[in-house]
């Protein structure tokens, strides 16, 4: 019977063969394609073409990149940002160095502007109405790069326009409970004005909490505390070093949401039904503007008041006050300050950037490679050194493929997003136009947004999936500067854990909503990472890189101060293009759901410690939770076991078609779109927003913390029990993914 199997062999070879063919021909739209290798279905990672691409990958060719990506400012939706459509699509379809096919479609979205008539303005202003003093509405011109015609004033994005004047109160980060202390000191909050820095909440979550204690207006500052290392001097600053200028104002989305606005769930297609803006969620309910710390100082360090809690004092060189008003002897006395907000509303065309590769093997699976294209000004580190990073990377493949030297096993997209600045706009309308084909066809999706925030060390944040393929990629390569050391080595250094299963690893973070991985993980539960080199945290307190969002994220500015030499960005470039490569071209998808147990154990103690006596006395029981966590971890186990079998056999290619197809479709299987209605495209029950300090099950935690309110009743312990349930189901559900395909 041995030839019956090798002739079945062969049939199913030819026919997956021919599907993919099929496949790739209807698949993906193209021109006349260059000459391709020999295709054999079992194509598997080639290491030749992997070291020739990580030797390739060239720092001079990433600087330059760089220069021209952030020659100027490129504002969402701006001339400029559209130029950059076309550089990306020139790169694209280079006959020497292009893809297989590029395009790009533009969406219809919502964007928020100051307006050019009316600049907004704050100013304290006596009791006469005399104004006494007015903070900047500019940064200071100190690289003449700081004072074109095309560097948007600082403002708060989708902030109502509004006047409101007031007595000035310093509400430390905008906390809910930030506000709460200020009346528990006898803080009088109507209609005054808050002064709160950055950190601690979202910008939009400032002026939602503030409203809700009848705050008119809210102004937001960086502390050098918190960016600086404490550092405020003109001549401790850029242009002298990295930290922030007094006069630097960070910009930013103030919408709690992402994906346009108007359409949500919807692709902001022409035709598409659009909200009544008034009624839109998610914007800031009141006035609120940025402004600079060097105006802040002039603000807080005249306040009047209580002195603030410890915990709440700055770097600005003086005491702060809770305030209401201004001290007696201050030239401020009895004065108030007013917040003249003037921004509109625009519908604006932003466009999308894709570049295919199409799979030789199998073109209906894709992994997907993208960034944002868009800036507040001119984005040197935000977003340019990642787009610095994606042509080159692009161009090295490119180059192989138009030669004929390679081609992926499975389709590759390059993606360059539009409008992310102001709420991930560009991939969040993707993945609600091709929500149902992304879905089912979509392996993993790299995100290289920031690729280099410092180069003291890697640092990536993903699904517990794509763990073993970042960390066999950082152990293959050289990390920069002196020594010998690997990137995963050097990387472990900065950042680890202790692991039951590996023991001493690199810590991956997880990924929250920061930038355009978002709805890929959250809307469509696909494996997803971002990947960047970043500071010593030993070194430095900063919350992120000190210009960011400035007119002073300057391309000089990384040059001279964030990686002199673009060693580290050759490095994100070797790393990303390392996973791409193991993810397009390995036979078997490197993807370890394993992985996932240590996650869901982690959870489950948490939950069994802090929440778990609680739930008894309202009869609430974890022991279903126990046996689906075990359940998984049983069938993750005989998966793994499953492959190690399958490799070192000559396996059938549907087998591996069908094992593939498991590991990535994992993650699909967390997804609840009815689990969490009050939040927009947050449908993964692990990875949701936790409002609770208890590193748990987002669901169950949110809803035990709801319930243990004073007054919270029956129903909001009813809303406990179904998070518990959502949870078991995914469990269940994933650990049912896992079994052998026959067997339900």
């Amino acid at each position: 019977m041995q030839w019956v199997k090798l002739l079945g062999g062969l049939v199913g070879a030819t026919a997956l063969l021919g599907l993919g063919i099929i496949l790739g021909h209807f698949a993906i739209p193209k021109g006349a394609d260059p000459p391709a290798p020999s295709v054999s279905v079992s194509q598997d990672l080639d290491l030749e073409i992997l070291e020739t691409v990580m030797g390739q990958l060239d720092a001079s060719r990433i600087r330059e990149n760089l220069r021209e990506l952030s020659r100027e400012p490129h504002l969402a939706s701006s001339p400029r940002d559209e130029a950059l459509v076309q550089l990306l699509l020139q790169r694209w379809r280079d006959p020497e160095s292009g893809l297989d096919w590029a395009k790009a479609s533009a969406y219809e979205v919502l964007l928020s502007f100051p307006s050019q008539e009316q600049p907004n303005r704050v100013a304290i202003v006596g009791p006469t109405g005399d104004v006494l003093f007015s903070c900047r509405q500019s940064e200071e011109d100190l690289t003449g790069e700081q004072g074109g015609p095309d560097v948007v004033p600082p403002y708060a994005a989708y902030a109502p326009s509004g006047a409101p004047q007031g007595l000035l109160v310093y509400a430390n980060r905008g906390a809910e409970e930030d506000f709460k202390q200020l009346e528990s000191h006898g803080v009088d909050l109507n209609n005054t004005i808050a002064l709160t820095r950055y950190g601690g909440v979202g910008r939009g979550a400032k002026a939602v909490n503030a409203a809700k204690f009848n705050v008119a207006g809210v102004l937001v500052y960086t502390d050098p505390a918190d960016i600086n290392d404490g550092r405020s001097l003109p001549n401790e600053t850029f242009p002298y070093s990295w930290h922030l200028p007094p006069s630097g104002v960070e910009r930013g989305s103030y919408y709690e949401h992402f994906g346009d606005p108007l359409t949500p769930y919807l692709p902001a297609n022409p035709s598409s039904f659009r909200l009544d803006p008034d009624t839109v969620s998610g914007f800031p309910p009141i006035p609120i503007q940025p402004i600079g710390f060097q105006d802040a100082k002039v603000l807080l360090c005249n306040l009047q008041g209580q002195l603030a809690p410890d915990a709440w004092q700055g770097a600005l060189g003086c005491d702060y006050k809770l305030g209401p008003g201004f001290q007696a002897d201050s030239v401020f006395t009895g004065s108030q300050v007013n917040v003249s907000v003037y921004n509109r509303l625009e519908l604006r065309n932003s466009s999308n950037v894709l570049g295919f590769i199409r799979g030789a093997v199998e073109p209906d699976r894709y992994v997907l490679y993208g960034n944002h294209r868009d800036s507040w000004v001119h984005g040197a580190v935000d977003p340019s050194s990642g787009t610095a990073v994606l042509l080159e990377l692009s161009r090295v493949l490119g180059t192989l493929l138009k030669k004929g030297t390679w081609r992926p096993r499975r389709t590759v997209v390059f993606a360059s997003w539009g409008a992310e600045e102001f709420g991930l706009i560009g991939s969040t309308e993707f993945t609600e136009e091709f929500f149902s084909e992304l879905q089912e066809r979509t392996v993993a999706y790299i995100n290289v947004d920031i690729s280099v925030f410092a180069n003291a060390t890697l640092r990536v944040q993903g699904t517990p999936p794509v763990q073993s393929v970042v960390f066999s990629a950082a152990q293959q390569i050289p990390s920069p500067g002196p020594g010998s050391l690997s990137i995963y080595d050097n990387w472990i250094r900065y950042f680890n854990r202790s692991s039951p299963v590996y023991g001493l690893v690199p810590s991956l973070g997880s990924l929250g909503a920061g930038s355009d991985y978002a709805p890929f993980v959250h809307f469509l539960g696909i494996s997803s990472m971002d990947i960047a080199y970043t500071y010593d945290r030993s070194k430095t307190s900063a919350r992120i890189y000190p210009t960011y969002h400035t007119a002073f994220d300057t391309f000089g500015y990384v040059d001279k101060f964030v990686d002199p030499g673009f060693h580290s960005h050759q490095a994100v470039a070797q790393m990303a293009g390392s996973v791409l490569l193991r993810l397009s071209d390995s036979l078997f998808l490197p993807l370890n759901v394993s992985d996932y147990t240590e996650t869901l154990q982690s959870f489950l103690q948490a939950a069994q410690q802090y929440l778990g006596a609680l739930l008894e006395q309202h009869s609430i029981s974890l022991g279903p939770l126990v046996t689906a966590v075990k359940k998984f971890e049983e069938e993750a186990t005989a998966l793994g076991q499953h492959i190690s079998a399958l490799q070192k056999g000559t396996p059938d290619p549907l087998q591996i078609r069908m094992l593939n197809d498991q590991l990535m479709l994992l993650e699909r299987t967390f997804l609840n779109p009815r689990a969490f209605p009050e939040e927009h495209y947050y449908s993964h029950v692990l990875w949701a927003p936790r409002t609770g300090s208890v590193a748990t099950f987002p669901g169950l935690a949110n809803a035990y913390f709801r319930a243990m309110k004073p007054g919270a009743g029956n129903a909001a312990w009813a809303e406990v029990h179904r998070q518990l349930s959502i949870v078991v189901a995914a469990l269940e559900g994933a650990a049912a993914t896992l079994r052998p395909v026959v067997d339900l």
